[in-house]
């Protein structure tokens, strides 16, 4: 199998040079050209043909959201991930730049003290990602085979299956988009609380929540501890902590920590996935989304011991079918489904010991 080509844009000269070296250390990579701004990089890409392209988001001349609302239209199937700064408003202009159809991001290093560690960074962040997105290319298997996705029957969710008192959600790469569309799917009365993992920085969570809750019919915040969870509403993991529920003598709360990571993630869908197993046992509802990696894939499975439900996306709509690939490969996830189909789904489960909502729709009669 032939290397991955990769394009690089960015107006810092240090910028494109750290970048190339760190991917051209990798066998598996292959750094097709480098471009200072969008109108360079545009002309570059039919002349080199990159797999894929790295793109600054502040550039002169053309910037990154620019640039990417060109690549496209031009080239709809090149994958792009975006080298956002780790700001506020880097965190804003990523999330518009993934609304937009990029595929993933990566931060810039900053503050890290060497140079050494800037370069660990941007390894550990970047490379991966690469090789996700473009793991036919080189022949890499980073994800299960999608010849595993089966859409089970609906026959699981007859009479007799279990009330929903708790929504758990986990996703990676893909996941805000992924989100904002199943979040639409939810109306105001939505009968139980939601509780999300996305992996992602502090900052960019706030931001996230920010955008989801603009898009939705509840209110999405970042989780804070001692809150009590209650319907209608969801919260999500704030970037570099684990959110997990716990038990009191009176009430259910939220709760977050800094654990070491699970499954090199902190906040972690296994974490989440596990305490909600613990508390709600056959009442929780776990769903997991496009990502990279396994993370979920654990906590589903002490879902399912509890007697709990599961769904995964299909490949066909996940930007990387790794984590709900893995939950499927393993048979933990009763239906696989398009994303498009998966609030539809929620909703008929929770529904299950409730009746009818009053404000939903699309749901199967």
């Amino acid at each position: 199998m032939r290397k991955i080509r990769v394009l690089i844009v960015d107006d810092s000269v240090v910028v494109r040079q750290m970048v190339s070296k760190i991917l051209s250390e990798d066998p598996a990579l292959e750094v097709a050209a480098t471009a200072p701004n969008g109108q360079i990089a545009l002309a570059r890409i039919p002349q080199v043909r990159p797999d894929i392209v790295t793109l600054d988001l502040e550039m002169p001349e053309m910037g990154g959201m620019e640039t990417l609302d060109g690549i496209r239209r031009l080239y709809p199937k090149l994958p792009v991930i975006m080298l956002s700064a780790y700001t506020q408003y880097g965190a804003r202009e990523t999330l518009q730049a993934l609304s937009r159809g990029a595929q993933d991001y990566v931060t810039k290093p900053s503050h890290l003290g060497t140079e050494a560690k800037a370069a660990e960074h941007v390894r550990d962040g970047l490379i991966p990602k690469i090789k996700a997105l473009c793991q036919e290319i080189a022949g890499l298997a980073t994800s299960p085979p999608a010849a595993l996705a089966k859409e089970a029957p609906v026959s699981d969710a007859a009479p007799g299956l279990r009330r929903v008192e708790v929504l758990v959600v986990g996703t990676s790469t893909g996941g805000p988009n992924a989100l904002a569309l199943l979040l639409a799917e939810f109306p105001a009365d939505f009968p139980v609380p939601v509780l999300i993992v996305q992996h992602m920085p502090p900052l960019f969570t706030q931001s996230l929540a920010e955008r989801l809750t603009s898009t939705s019919r509840i209110m999405v915040e970042e989780a804070a501890p001692g809150v009590v969870p209650r319907a209608g509403r969801a919260w999500l993991a704030p970037g570099d902590f684990h959110l997990l529920l716990r038990r009191n003598t009176d009430s259910v709360r939220l709760e977050t920590n800094q654990d070491p990571p699970v499954n090199s993630c902190r906040p972690s869908a296994d974490v989440l996935f596990r305490s909600a197993a613990e508390i709600y046992g056959p009442g929780v509802l776990a769903v997991v989304l496009t990502g990279m990696g396994r993370d979920g894939l654990e906590g589903c499975r002490e879902v399912r011991k509890r007697g709990g439900q599961v769904l995964a996306q299909d490949p066909a709509t996940s930007v990387v079918w790794g984590m709900p690939g893995f939950v499927a490969q393993a048979g933990l996830a009763q239906r696989v489904l398009p994303l498009e189909k998966v609030g539809a789904e929620i909703l008929r489960r929770a529904e299950v010991g409730r009746g009818p909502l009053a404000g939903g729709k699309g749901r199967t009669p």
